[in-house]
Protein backbone atom coordinates (compact mmCIF):
# COMPACT_ATOMS: atom_id res chain seq x y z
CA UNK A 1 0.00 0.00 0.00
CA UNK A 2 1.66 3.07 -1.07
CA UNK A 3 0.62 7.20 -2.01
CA UNK A 4 0.71 9.79 0.01
CA UNK A 5 -2.61 10.17 2.74
CA UNK A 6 -4.39 12.90 4.62
CA UNK A 7 -5.08 10.81 7.30
CA UNK A 8 -3.12 12.71 10.36
CA UNK A 9 -5.30 15.72 9.39
CA UNK A 10 -8.15 14.45 11.08
CA UNK A 11 -7.54 13.08 14.59
CA UNK A 12 -11.12 12.07 14.68
CA UNK A 13 -10.44 9.18 12.84
CA UNK A 14 -8.09 7.38 15.68
CA UNK A 15 -10.91 7.21 18.12
CA UNK A 16 -13.05 5.28 15.23
CA UNK A 17 -10.40 2.93 15.02
CA UNK A 18 -9.65 3.98 11.34
CA UNK A 19 -5.81 3.57 10.70
CA UNK A 20 -3.64 5.04 7.86
CA UNK A 21 -3.81 1.35 6.50
CA UNK A 22 -7.09 -1.17 7.28
CA UNK A 23 -8.38 -4.78 7.01
CA UNK A 24 -11.95 -4.08 5.40
CA UNK A 25 -13.77 -7.78 6.56
CA UNK A 26 -15.05 -8.74 9.92
CA UNK A 27 -16.33 -12.36 10.68
CA UNK A 28 -15.54 -11.55 14.42
CA UNK A 29 -11.58 -11.25 13.41
CA UNK A 30 -10.57 -8.46 10.70
CA UNK A 31 -8.78 -9.86 7.68
CA UNK A 32 -8.63 -9.01 3.78
CA UNK A 33 -7.27 -10.84 0.57
CA UNK A 34 -9.05 -8.11 -2.15
CA UNK A 35 -7.84 -5.24 -3.38
CA UNK A 36 -6.63 -1.93 -2.03
CA UNK A 37 -9.00 0.83 -1.94
CA UNK A 38 -7.79 4.34 -1.46
CA UNK A 39 -10.57 6.27 0.19
CA UNK A 40 -10.93 10.10 -1.13
CA UNK A 41 -12.02 13.21 0.23
CA UNK A 42 -14.47 14.70 -2.02
CA UNK A 43 -14.14 18.27 -1.01
CA UNK A 44 -10.36 17.99 -1.66
CA UNK A 45 -9.89 15.17 -4.04
CA UNK A 46 -7.21 13.88 -1.56
CA UNK A 47 -6.42 10.42 -0.62
CA UNK A 48 -7.44 10.24 3.38
CA UNK A 49 -6.80 6.58 3.89
CA UNK A 50 -6.61 2.57 2.50
CA UNK A 51 -8.69 -0.45 2.85
CA UNK A 52 -7.98 -3.57 1.91
CA UNK A 53 -10.89 -4.69 0.75
CA UNK A 54 -12.26 -8.88 0.51
CA UNK A 55 -12.33 -11.36 -2.25
CA UNK A 56 -14.43 -14.47 -2.67
CA UNK A 57 -12.83 -16.25 0.03
CA UNK A 58 -13.24 -13.66 2.18
CA UNK A 59 -16.97 -14.09 1.33
CA UNK A 60 -17.03 -17.25 2.16
CA UNK A 61 -15.32 -17.04 5.52
CA UNK A 62 -18.18 -14.33 6.16
CA UNK A 63 -21.17 -17.06 5.47
CA UNK A 64 -18.86 -19.96 7.48
CA UNK A 65 -18.83 -17.55 10.32
CA UNK A 66 -22.90 -16.87 10.07
CA UNK A 67 -23.92 -20.41 9.58
CA UNK A 68 -22.03 -20.95 13.08
CA UNK A 69 -23.29 -18.16 14.77
CA UNK A 70 -26.90 -18.34 13.57
CA UNK A 71 -28.11 -20.96 16.23
CA UNK A 72 -26.64 -18.94 18.84
CA UNK A 73 -28.10 -16.29 18.11
CA UNK A 74 -31.38 -17.47 17.72
CA UNK A 75 -31.58 -19.23 21.30
CA UNK A 76 -31.20 -15.39 22.89
CA UNK A 77 -34.59 -14.37 24.05
CA UNK A 78 -35.85 -11.55 21.24
CA UNK A 79 -35.87 -9.07 24.46
CA UNK A 80 -31.97 -10.04 25.14
CA UNK A 81 -31.57 -9.42 21.42
CA UNK A 82 -33.20 -6.20 21.78
CA UNK A 83 -30.74 -5.61 24.92
CA UNK A 84 -27.82 -6.26 22.31
CA UNK A 85 -29.12 -3.66 20.19
CA UNK A 86 -29.73 -0.89 22.71
CA UNK A 87 -26.14 -0.97 23.79
CA UNK A 88 -25.18 -0.80 20.07
CA UNK A 89 -27.29 2.53 20.34
CA UNK A 90 -25.70 3.95 23.56
CA UNK A 91 -22.13 2.63 22.39
CA UNK A 92 -23.34 4.76 19.02
CA UNK A 93 -24.58 7.46 21.16
CA UNK A 94 -20.73 7.49 22.55
CA UNK A 95 -19.20 8.60 19.21
CA UNK A 96 -21.56 10.33 17.70
CA UNK A 97 -19.47 13.47 17.01
CA UNK A 98 -16.53 11.41 15.45
CA UNK A 99 -18.69 8.83 13.20
CA UNK A 100 -20.80 12.11 12.06
CA UNK A 101 -17.49 14.03 11.23
CA UNK A 102 -16.16 10.92 9.59
CA UNK A 103 -19.79 10.69 7.09
CA UNK A 104 -18.89 14.43 6.33
CA UNK A 105 -15.34 13.85 5.53
CA UNK A 106 -15.77 10.60 3.23
CA UNK A 107 -19.33 11.37 2.03
CA UNK A 108 -19.68 15.07 1.61
CA UNK A 109 -22.88 16.34 3.15
CA UNK A 110 -22.46 18.89 6.28
CA UNK A 111 -21.53 17.95 9.35
CA UNK A 112 -24.99 18.86 11.01
CA UNK A 113 -26.84 16.30 8.42
CA UNK A 114 -23.42 13.64 9.45
CA UNK A 115 -24.54 13.82 12.75
CA UNK A 116 -27.92 13.43 12.15
CA UNK A 117 -27.36 10.30 9.88
CA UNK A 118 -25.65 8.63 13.33
CA UNK A 119 -28.60 9.94 15.10
CA UNK A 120 -31.10 8.12 12.60
CA UNK A 121 -28.89 4.80 13.85
CA UNK A 122 -29.01 5.54 17.52
CA UNK A 123 -33.00 6.35 16.62
CA UNK A 124 -33.82 3.36 14.85
CA UNK A 125 -31.94 1.08 17.83
CA UNK A 126 -34.29 2.34 20.61
CA UNK A 127 -36.80 1.52 18.27
CA UNK A 128 -35.79 -1.95 17.98
CA UNK A 129 -35.33 -2.37 21.48
CA UNK A 130 -38.84 -1.44 22.24
CA UNK A 131 -39.87 -3.73 19.43
CA UNK A 132 -37.99 -6.57 20.95
CA UNK A 133 -40.75 -6.98 23.28
CA UNK A 134 -43.57 -6.49 21.07
CA UNK A 135 -43.51 -8.23 18.35
CA UNK A 136 -46.82 -10.57 18.36
CA UNK A 137 -48.63 -12.78 16.17
CA UNK A 138 -52.40 -13.88 16.08
CA UNK A 139 -55.32 -15.89 17.99
CA UNK A 140 -57.57 -16.74 15.09
CA UNK A 141 -61.12 -18.59 15.86
CA UNK A 142 -61.36 -22.20 13.77
CA UNK A 143 -64.27 -23.33 12.97
CA UNK A 144 -63.70 -26.98 14.28
CA UNK A 145 -64.45 -27.63 17.80
CA UNK A 146 -61.19 -28.32 19.72
CA UNK A 147 -58.80 -26.47 17.65
CA UNK A 148 -57.24 -23.05 17.75
CA UNK A 149 -55.14 -20.91 14.75
CA UNK A 150 -52.62 -18.78 15.98
CA UNK A 151 -49.25 -17.73 13.64
CA UNK A 152 -45.78 -17.62 14.90
CA UNK A 153 -42.98 -15.26 13.53
CA UNK A 154 -39.42 -16.63 13.34
CA UNK A 155 -35.96 -15.40 11.83
CA UNK A 156 -35.20 -15.53 8.20
CA UNK A 157 -31.83 -17.30 8.87
CA UNK A 158 -29.07 -15.23 7.13
CA UNK A 159 -29.45 -11.88 4.99
CA UNK A 160 -27.66 -9.89 3.35
CA UNK A 161 -27.35 -5.65 3.46
CA UNK A 162 -25.74 -3.77 0.51
CA UNK A 163 -26.09 0.13 1.06
CA UNK A 164 -25.32 3.33 -0.95
CA UNK A 165 -23.07 5.64 -0.67
CA UNK A 166 -25.32 8.59 -0.19
CA UNK A 167 -26.41 7.33 3.79
CA UNK A 168 -23.69 5.35 4.59
CA UNK A 169 -24.49 4.31 8.39
CA UNK A 170 -28.28 5.26 8.41
CA UNK A 171 -29.51 3.08 5.89
CA UNK A 172 -27.34 0.12 7.57
CA UNK A 173 -28.86 0.87 10.82
CA UNK A 174 -32.33 0.66 9.60
CA UNK A 175 -32.22 -2.51 8.40
CA UNK A 176 -29.53 -4.49 11.22
CA UNK A 177 -31.19 -3.14 14.58
CA UNK A 178 -34.69 -5.08 13.18
CA UNK A 179 -33.35 -7.98 11.26
CA UNK A 180 -31.14 -8.21 14.46
CA UNK A 181 -33.57 -8.32 16.88
CA UNK A 182 -35.55 -10.54 14.78
CA UNK A 183 -33.17 -13.10 15.05
CA UNK A 184 -31.46 -12.73 11.79
CA UNK A 185 -27.28 -12.93 11.23
CA UNK A 186 -26.14 -10.32 8.72
CA UNK A 187 -23.43 -9.78 6.24
CA UNK A 188 -22.99 -5.99 4.98
CA UNK A 189 -21.32 -4.25 2.42
CA UNK A 190 -20.89 -0.80 2.60
CA UNK A 191 -20.57 1.50 -0.95
CA UNK A 192 -16.51 1.21 -1.74
CA UNK A 193 -16.27 5.17 -1.45
CA UNK A 194 -17.55 5.05 1.91
CA UNK A 195 -15.74 2.11 3.28
CA UNK A 196 -14.21 4.19 6.12
CA UNK A 197 -17.64 4.65 7.69
CA UNK A 198 -18.63 0.73 6.84
CA UNK A 199 -15.34 -0.21 8.87
CA UNK A 200 -16.19 2.71 11.37
CA UNK A 201 -20.07 1.18 12.37
CA UNK A 202 -18.28 -2.26 12.07
CA UNK A 203 -16.23 -1.70 14.67
CA UNK A 204 -19.18 0.02 16.86
CA UNK A 205 -20.94 -3.46 15.86
CA UNK A 206 -18.06 -6.05 17.01
CA UNK A 207 -17.02 -4.00 20.55
CA UNK A 208 -20.67 -4.75 21.48
CA UNK A 209 -20.59 -8.31 20.39
CA UNK A 210 -17.36 -8.77 22.13
CA UNK A 211 -18.30 -7.28 24.97
CA UNK A 212 -21.42 -9.86 25.44
CA UNK A 213 -19.25 -12.75 24.53
CA UNK A 214 -21.13 -13.37 21.54
CA UNK A 215 -19.67 -14.08 18.04
CA UNK A 216 -18.69 -11.95 15.48
CA UNK A 217 -20.51 -14.39 12.76
CA UNK A 218 -24.05 -12.88 14.19
CA UNK A 219 -22.86 -9.34 12.12
CA UNK A 220 -20.02 -9.43 9.69
CA UNK A 221 -18.82 -7.05 7.03
CA UNK A 222 -17.09 -7.27 3.67
CA UNK A 223 -15.66 -3.99 1.82
CA UNK A 224 -15.32 -4.66 -2.16
CA UNK A 225 -16.82 -3.69 -5.51
CA UNK A 226 -20.64 -4.68 -6.84
CA UNK A 227 -19.46 -5.95 -9.31
CA UNK A 228 -17.13 -8.52 -7.38
CA UNK A 229 -18.82 -9.03 -4.12
CA UNK A 230 -22.60 -8.07 -4.46
CA UNK A 231 -22.37 -10.55 -7.23
CA UNK A 232 -21.91 -12.84 -4.32
CA UNK A 233 -24.55 -11.54 -2.28
CA UNK A 234 -27.42 -12.04 -5.00
CA UNK A 235 -26.77 -15.25 -6.28
CA UNK A 236 -26.66 -17.27 -2.41
CA UNK A 237 -29.18 -19.22 -1.46
CA UNK A 238 -28.04 -19.32 1.82
CA UNK A 239 -29.12 -15.67 2.15
CA UNK A 240 -32.51 -15.84 2.50
CA UNK A 241 -32.96 -12.16 1.65
CA UNK A 242 -31.13 -9.00 0.25
CA UNK A 243 -31.71 -5.60 0.96
CA UNK A 244 -30.32 -2.89 -1.45
CA UNK A 245 -29.96 0.83 -1.57
CA UNK A 246 -29.16 2.11 -4.73
CA UNK A 247 -29.80 2.99 -8.24
CA UNK A 248 -33.34 1.36 -10.09
CA UNK A 249 -30.91 0.09 -12.82
CA UNK A 250 -29.07 -2.23 -10.17
CA UNK A 251 -32.32 -2.85 -8.27
CA UNK A 252 -33.99 -4.72 -11.31
CA UNK A 253 -31.21 -7.09 -11.80
CA UNK A 254 -31.19 -7.80 -8.53
CA UNK A 255 -35.02 -8.29 -8.13
CA UNK A 256 -34.84 -10.86 -10.98
CA UNK A 257 -31.56 -12.67 -9.62
CA UNK A 258 -32.60 -13.21 -6.15
CA UNK A 259 -36.73 -13.97 -6.60
CA UNK A 260 -35.44 -16.50 -9.43
CA UNK A 261 -34.05 -18.09 -6.53
CA UNK A 262 -36.98 -17.44 -4.43
CA UNK A 263 -35.19 -15.33 -2.09
CA UNK A 264 -36.47 -11.81 -0.68
CA UNK A 265 -35.61 -8.65 -1.62
CA UNK A 266 -35.86 -5.20 0.16
CA UNK A 267 -35.31 -2.56 -2.70
CA UNK A 268 -34.81 0.72 -1.78
CA UNK A 269 -34.26 2.49 -5.58
CA UNK A 270 -34.53 5.70 -7.53
CA UNK A 271 -36.68 8.53 -6.60
CA UNK A 272 -37.60 11.94 -8.48
CA UNK A 273 -39.82 13.38 -5.88
CA UNK A 274 -42.15 16.54 -6.37
CA UNK A 275 -43.05 19.22 -3.94
CA UNK A 276 -46.58 21.15 -5.03
CA UNK A 277 -47.38 24.60 -3.86
CA UNK A 278 -50.67 25.56 -4.48
CA UNK A 279 -52.05 29.20 -4.54
CA UNK A 280 -53.54 28.48 -0.42
CA UNK A 281 -50.11 27.29 0.78
CA UNK A 282 -48.38 28.94 2.85
CA UNK A 283 -45.24 30.33 0.89
CA UNK A 284 -42.98 31.04 3.78
CA UNK A 285 -43.05 27.94 5.31
CA UNK A 286 -42.89 25.86 1.73
CA UNK A 287 -39.72 27.90 0.26
CA UNK A 288 -38.13 26.73 3.78
CA UNK A 289 -39.13 23.25 2.93
CA UNK A 290 -37.95 23.12 -0.52
CA UNK A 291 -34.32 24.67 0.21
CA UNK A 292 -33.66 21.82 2.02
CA UNK A 293 -34.92 19.43 0.63
CA UNK A 294 -33.49 20.31 -2.58
CA UNK A 295 -30.21 21.92 -1.91
CA UNK A 296 -29.38 18.90 1.20
CA UNK A 297 -27.03 16.64 0.55
CA UNK A 298 -25.79 18.35 -2.63
CA UNK A 299 -29.10 16.87 -4.17
CA UNK A 300 -27.93 13.34 -3.38
CA UNK A 301 -30.53 11.96 -1.24
CA UNK A 302 -33.36 9.15 -2.33
CA UNK A 303 -35.74 11.80 -0.97
CA UNK A 304 -34.36 15.05 -2.53
CA UNK A 305 -36.63 17.32 -4.06
CA UNK A 306 -35.98 17.04 -7.88
CA UNK A 307 -39.44 18.50 -9.17
CA UNK A 308 -41.36 21.88 -8.21
CA UNK A 309 -44.82 21.96 -8.82
CA UNK A 310 -45.98 25.58 -8.36
CA UNK A 311 -49.82 26.61 -9.15
CA UNK A 312 -49.45 29.28 -11.90
CA UNK A 313 -50.77 32.17 -9.48
CA UNK A 314 -48.07 31.99 -7.23
CA UNK A 315 -45.34 31.17 -9.64
CA UNK A 316 -43.34 33.98 -10.38
CA UNK A 317 -43.37 35.40 -6.63
CA UNK A 318 -42.25 31.92 -5.57
CA UNK A 319 -39.37 31.34 -8.18
CA UNK A 320 -38.31 35.03 -7.53
CA UNK A 321 -38.06 34.00 -3.98
CA UNK A 322 -36.25 30.89 -4.33
CA UNK A 323 -33.48 32.37 -6.84
CA UNK A 324 -32.64 35.02 -4.49
CA UNK A 325 -32.32 32.32 -1.95
CA UNK A 326 -29.61 30.24 -3.77
CA UNK A 327 -27.44 33.08 -4.00
CA UNK A 328 -27.27 32.89 -0.34
CA UNK A 329 -26.12 29.25 0.26
CA UNK A 330 -22.77 28.90 1.80
CA UNK A 331 -20.79 25.98 -0.44
CA UNK A 332 -18.06 24.57 1.10
CA UNK A 333 -15.88 22.09 3.51
CA UNK A 334 -18.98 20.01 5.18
CA UNK A 335 -16.66 20.06 8.34
CA UNK A 336 -17.00 23.39 9.04
CA UNK A 337 -20.75 24.90 10.32
CA UNK A 338 -21.34 27.35 8.42
CA UNK A 339 -21.47 25.55 5.26
CA UNK A 340 -24.83 24.92 4.17
CA UNK A 341 -23.92 22.59 0.78
CA UNK A 342 -21.34 20.47 0.45
CA UNK A 343 -19.42 18.95 -2.33
CA UNK A 344 -20.88 16.09 -4.50
CA UNK A 345 -19.84 12.67 -3.64
CA UNK A 346 -17.31 12.04 -6.95
CA UNK A 347 -16.00 13.25 -10.37
CA UNK A 348 -18.69 11.28 -12.11
CA UNK A 349 -21.30 12.87 -10.06
CA UNK A 350 -19.69 16.35 -11.68
CA UNK A 351 -20.00 14.94 -14.76
CA UNK A 352 -23.75 13.52 -14.53
CA UNK A 353 -24.49 17.39 -13.38
CA UNK A 354 -22.34 19.12 -16.59
CA UNK A 355 -24.05 16.44 -18.57
CA UNK A 356 -27.57 16.87 -17.11
CA UNK A 357 -27.43 20.29 -17.91
CA UNK A 358 -26.60 20.09 -21.53
CA UNK A 359 -29.38 17.92 -21.90
CA UNK A 360 -32.06 19.90 -20.04
CA UNK A 361 -31.12 22.96 -22.36
CA UNK A 362 -31.37 20.75 -25.51
CA UNK A 363 -34.57 19.81 -24.38
CA UNK A 364 -36.11 23.68 -23.76
CA UNK A 365 -35.20 23.97 -20.24
CA UNK A 366 -33.72 27.06 -19.07
CA UNK A 367 -31.34 27.84 -16.11
CA UNK A 368 -32.98 30.54 -13.85
CA UNK A 369 -30.07 29.75 -11.03
CA UNK A 370 -26.56 28.40 -10.60
CA UNK A 371 -25.43 26.11 -13.17
CA UNK A 372 -21.51 25.83 -13.10
CA UNK A 373 -19.52 23.35 -12.06
CA UNK A 374 -17.16 25.49 -9.30
CA UNK A 375 -13.37 25.72 -9.88
CA UNK A 376 -11.77 24.81 -6.79
CA UNK A 377 -10.60 21.50 -5.16
CA UNK A 378 -13.06 18.69 -5.10
CA UNK A 379 -16.06 18.00 -6.58
CA UNK A 380 -18.46 21.12 -5.97
CA UNK A 381 -21.34 22.60 -8.13
CA UNK A 382 -23.45 25.35 -8.04
CA UNK A 383 -27.02 24.32 -6.53
CA UNK A 384 -29.10 24.53 -9.76
CA UNK A 385 -32.87 25.74 -10.50
CA UNK A 386 -33.93 24.87 -14.05
CA UNK A 387 -37.64 26.01 -15.66
CA UNK A 388 -38.77 23.28 -17.54
CA UNK A 389 -41.88 21.68 -19.15
CA UNK A 390 -43.01 18.67 -17.58
CA UNK A 391 -43.21 16.95 -20.38
CA UNK A 392 -39.49 16.96 -21.46
CA UNK A 393 -38.19 13.32 -21.07
CA UNK A 394 -35.12 14.43 -19.03
CA UNK A 395 -37.95 15.00 -16.12
CA UNK A 396 -38.74 11.21 -16.07
CA UNK A 397 -35.10 10.72 -15.09
CA UNK A 398 -33.65 11.24 -11.90
CA UNK A 399 -30.52 13.13 -11.54
CA UNK A 400 -28.40 12.59 -8.51
CA UNK A 401 -27.40 16.07 -8.24
CA UNK A 402 -28.31 19.62 -6.89
CA UNK A 403 -30.76 20.37 -9.93
CA UNK A 404 -34.35 21.62 -9.11
CA UNK A 405 -36.97 21.37 -12.30
CA UNK A 406 -39.55 24.26 -11.58
CA UNK A 407 -43.10 22.98 -13.37
CA UNK A 408 -46.23 25.08 -13.43
CA UNK A 409 -49.45 24.04 -13.23
CA UNK A 410 -52.88 25.59 -13.44
CA UNK A 411 -54.89 23.04 -11.05
CA UNK A 412 -54.69 20.88 -7.70
CA UNK A 413 -55.93 18.31 -10.12
CA UNK A 414 -53.03 18.67 -12.93
CA UNK A 415 -50.58 19.34 -9.91
CA UNK A 416 -51.49 15.34 -9.06
CA UNK A 417 -51.18 14.37 -12.24
CA UNK A 418 -47.33 15.73 -12.84
CA UNK A 419 -46.59 14.31 -9.91
CA UNK A 420 -47.78 10.73 -10.70
CA UNK A 421 -46.55 10.42 -14.61
CA UNK A 422 -43.05 9.96 -13.67
CA UNK A 423 -41.52 6.07 -13.06
CA UNK A 424 -40.61 6.54 -9.38
CA UNK A 425 -42.71 6.95 -6.53
CA UNK A 426 -40.98 7.81 -3.02
CA UNK A 427 -41.46 10.87 -1.71
CA UNK A 428 -44.41 13.50 -2.75
CA UNK A 429 -45.21 16.67 -0.61
CA UNK A 430 -48.36 18.94 -1.17
CA UNK A 431 -48.46 22.73 0.45
CA UNK A 432 -52.23 23.66 1.04
CA UNK A 433 -54.23 24.89 3.47
CA UNK A 434 -57.13 23.30 2.14
CA UNK A 435 -58.88 20.09 3.89
CA UNK A 436 -60.27 18.89 0.75
CA UNK A 437 -56.88 19.36 -1.48
CA UNK A 438 -55.16 17.77 1.85
CA UNK A 439 -57.22 14.37 2.11
CA UNK A 440 -57.14 14.01 -1.60
CA UNK A 441 -53.54 13.98 -1.87
CA UNK A 442 -53.55 11.04 0.37
CA UNK A 443 -56.03 9.34 -0.71
CA UNK A 444 -56.15 6.97 -3.57
CA UNK A 445 -56.87 9.31 -6.18
CA UNK A 446 -53.71 11.60 -4.97
CA UNK A 447 -50.23 11.27 -4.98
CA UNK A 448 -49.06 7.20 -5.96
CA UNK A 449 -45.74 7.42 -3.90
CA UNK A 450 -44.74 5.69 -0.75
CA UNK A 451 -44.23 8.83 1.13
CA UNK A 452 -47.02 11.56 0.46
CA UNK A 453 -46.02 14.32 3.09
CA UNK A 454 -48.50 17.71 3.92
CA UNK A 455 -46.80 21.08 4.62
CA UNK A 456 -43.31 19.31 5.29
CA UNK A 457 -40.64 18.72 2.30
CA UNK A 458 -39.63 15.63 0.54
CA UNK A 459 -36.65 14.63 2.69
CA UNK A 460 -36.79 13.81 6.91
CA UNK A 461 -38.31 10.60 7.19
CA UNK A 462 -38.58 9.51 10.80
CA UNK A 463 -38.00 6.48 11.40
CA UNK A 464 -41.03 5.38 13.22
CA UNK A 465 -42.73 5.38 10.15
CA UNK A 466 -42.02 2.94 7.32
CA UNK A 467 -39.63 4.17 4.90
CA UNK A 468 -40.23 3.14 0.59
CA UNK A 469 -41.60 4.22 -2.71
CA UNK A 470 -43.63 2.46 -5.01
CA UNK A 471 -43.56 1.77 -8.87
CA UNK A 472 -39.52 1.76 -9.98
CA UNK A 473 -38.24 2.93 -6.69
CA UNK A 474 -38.32 -1.03 -5.59
CA UNK A 475 -42.07 -1.54 -3.39
CA UNK A 476 -39.57 -2.28 -0.35
CA UNK A 477 -40.05 -1.15 3.26
CA UNK A 478 -37.51 -0.24 5.92
CA UNK A 479 -37.30 1.17 9.11
CA UNK A 480 -40.33 1.68 11.60
CA UNK A 481 -44.49 0.48 11.18
CA UNK A 482 -44.80 -3.10 10.69
CA UNK A 483 -41.22 -3.33 7.97
CA UNK A 484 -40.02 -6.17 10.78
CA UNK A 485 -42.03 -8.20 8.74
CA UNK A 486 -39.94 -8.57 6.02
CA UNK A 487 -36.79 -10.03 8.06
CA UNK A 488 -39.29 -12.86 9.46
CA UNK A 489 -40.87 -16.35 8.22
CA UNK A 490 -44.75 -16.78 9.40
CA UNK A 491 -46.22 -19.66 10.43
CA UNK A 492 -49.83 -20.66 10.55
CA UNK A 493 -50.48 -22.94 13.34
CA UNK A 494 -52.87 -25.18 13.63
CA UNK A 495 -53.30 -26.86 17.63
CA UNK A 496 -56.39 -29.61 18.01
CA UNK A 497 -56.46 -30.21 21.98
CA UNK A 498 -59.56 -32.03 21.53
CA UNK A 499 -59.85 -35.95 21.05
CA UNK A 500 -61.77 -35.81 17.43
CA UNK A 501 -60.19 -35.14 14.18
CA UNK A 502 -62.91 -33.44 12.13
CA UNK A 503 -61.94 -31.74 8.83
CA UNK A 504 -62.30 -28.17 7.64
CA UNK A 505 -65.20 -26.82 5.61
CA UNK A 506 -67.51 -30.20 6.69
CA UNK A 507 -65.56 -32.36 4.85
CA UNK A 508 -66.52 -36.16 6.22
CA UNK A 509 -63.66 -38.81 4.92
CA UNK A 510 -65.22 -41.73 6.57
Amino acid sequence: MSGELTYKQFPFLKDLGIEEDNLGCYNGKWFGNGAVYTSVNPTTGKAIARVKTGNKDDYESCLKAMEDAMKTWQAVPMPKRGEIVRQLGETMRAKKSQLGALISLEMGKIIAEGEGEVQEFIDICDYATGLSRTINGQVLPSERPGHTILEMWNPLGMVGVITAFNFPAAVCGWNSAISLICGNVQIWKGASSTSLVTLAVTRIIAEVLERNKLPGGIATTITGSGAAIGELFIKDHRLSMVSFTGSTEIGKRISSVVHERFGRTILELGGNNAIIVMDDGDLDLALRAILFSAVGTCGQRCTTTRRLILHEKVYDTVVSRLVNSYKQIRTGDPLDRNTLCGPLHTKSAVKEFTEGLKTIQEQGGKILSGGKVIERDGNFVEPTIVEINHTAPIVKTELFVPILYVLKCSSFEEAVQINNEVPQGLSSSLFSRSHEKIFSWIHSSGSDCGIVNVNIGTSGAEIGGAFGGEKETGGGRESGSDSWKQYMRRSTCTINFSKELPLAQGINFQ
